[in-house]
């Protein structure tokens, strides 16, 4: 169960739902209706169902709590949590309706996956339904710190919500560290043996597994890609960044860091120009308007003082671009800037990775804060995404780097990549919940008989 979006996220979980059969089923906004109602659509691979909202409804639960509060919340944003009443209640209330409406679809055979921050509390209002099967929840987005959770109103949520599932996947040990110290410090939790949580009674079973991309069919895609002249010219050298217009992405001081760098670089080195494609995300919320305003405003300064005849030096795009084509952007560029400010894990690593030729591949400058450090920072070359400096010495790096060094650097990401891909994260995450919900079911029937 999700919701629909799109990027790199959602092609690894329909790569997974095409392996794995199932329902997929999630929300959509529907201003005609005055009911809800659970329709199918057809035409995919799979089975996909939605339970269609009234704006009212839709808007306090999903631009309201969900990305108004919790999205933030999530990514250390606290200054820009916009609680209005009425949310909170709106958000419990879809996922009640959400759970009550698919009651129907589950059979005893089945085993339920939930998806991200929309849907925290859907497990806890199907347990209420009876349903005992396996569920297991995975959040895309960091978990919150201890200083972070302490800015809800009902912190206790949290707790009755997530102990409801046999597993909660995250994506890296960092968010599975801040969840033990929300635990051990909010809830007066202590870790057991067997990797749970037990809180005031209650037990939380977490653990990472960092979603992968399916890194083979990515490179193929990237190799069939016709040369992207005249669209780019012949020999200029591309730095690429691709995010959603998002705060958490930092986009503001990735272009300060490409600022410095313009500055600092000596008049002999041949130009790079960033290619930054930002696709539009939740435009009707304040903050995500200030961001597209402060690019649009650092776009025209630099591009005013650093550009010359036949060289821009900041091509920012805001809108989407078709994923086979990117591929070919990220094969043809000579560095990727992916410097989010926090990030769950950042897909866009690994899909410029598996793009690379492995015979002259470019360079990855990657933040600190990414996911995607835990696993690619051995042949990244890795910044602070808060220091201007940090990313300009990295962009001069990569510029300058040898073949021979780029080759190894790559290789060592590449192995990471093809080895933790979509399917390893799936039957990870799967063989797991089902071991402890069979776990969970052998202790309840022992407390039953005692």
């Amino acid at each position: 169960m999700g919701q629909t979006a799109s990027g790199g996220l959602v092609v690894a979980l329909q790569k997974t739902m095409e392996s794995q059969g199932g329902v997929w089923i999630g929300t959509k906004l529907d201003e005609s209706i005055s009911d809800h109602f659970l329709k199918e659509y057809d035409g995919g691979k799979f089975d996909r169902h939605a339970l269609h909202l009234q704006p009212s409804e839709y808007n306090d639960y999903y631009l309201g709590y969900a990305n108004s509060v919790l999205w933030p919340l999530f990514h250390g944003r606290t200054d820009l949590l916009d609680v209005a009443h009425g949310q909170l209640a709106a958000y419990a209330s879809v996922n009640q309706k959400l759970a009550e409406a698919t009651r129907h679809l589950i059979t005893d055979d089945d085993t339920i996956w939930i998806h991200d921050y929309h849907f925290i509390p859907l497990a806890s209002e199907l347990r209420k339904l009876g349903v005992q099967n396996p569920i297991g929840f995975f959040l895309h987005t960091p978990f919150p710190t201890t200083s972070d959770v302490h800015a809800l109103t009902h912190k206790r949520n949290l707790l009755d919500w997530l102990s409801a599932y046999d597993l909660v996947g995250l994506q890296t040990q960092r968010d599975v560290s801040a969840m033990i110290e929300v635990c051990r410090t909010v809830f007066g939790g202590q870790m057991l043996s067997d990797g749970r949580i037990r809180c005031q009674g209650r037990d939380i079973w977490p653990a990472s597994f960092p979603i992968g991309i399916e890194a083979e069919n990515f490179r193929r895609t990237a190799e069939a890609q016709k040369p992207l002249a005249p669209q780019i010219a012949s020999g200029q050298r591309l730095l690429i960044g691709v995010d959603r217009l998002d705060y958490s992405k930092g986009l503001p001081h990735k272009f300060r860091g490409f600022q410095r760098y313009l500055e600092d670089r000596a008049s002999s080195d041949s130009p790079l120009t960033l290619l930054q494609i930002a696709s539009p995300t939740r435009e009707d919320v304040e903050a995500y308007q200030e961001v597209r305003r402060e690019l649009e405003q650092i776009t025209g300064q630099v591009n005013g003082r650093f550009a010359e005849l036949g060289y821009i030096p900041i091509q920012y795009i805001h809108r989407s671009v078709p994923r086979d084509y990117l591929a070919g952007l990220y094969r043809r560029a000579d560095i990727a800037l992916v410097t989010p400010l926090i990030d769950g894990m950042n897909l866009v690593a690994k899909e410029y990775i598996a793009a690379q030729d492995p015979a002259d591949p470019g360079v990855l400058i990657l933040s600190e804060a990414a996911g995607a450090a835990e696993q690619l920072k051995v042949g990244a070359l890795m910044v602070n995404p808060f220091d201007p400096g940090s990313v300009s010495e990295a962009i001069q790096s990569a510029a300058s780097m040898s073949r021979e060094e780029r080759i190894e650097r790559h290789q060592s990401q590449w192995n990471e990549i093809a080895r933790h891909d979509v399917h390893w994260w799936t039957g990870t995450f799967l063989n797991s919940l089902k071991r402890n919900a069979a776990q969970r079911i052998e202790h309840d029937s022992i407390l039953r008989l005692a």
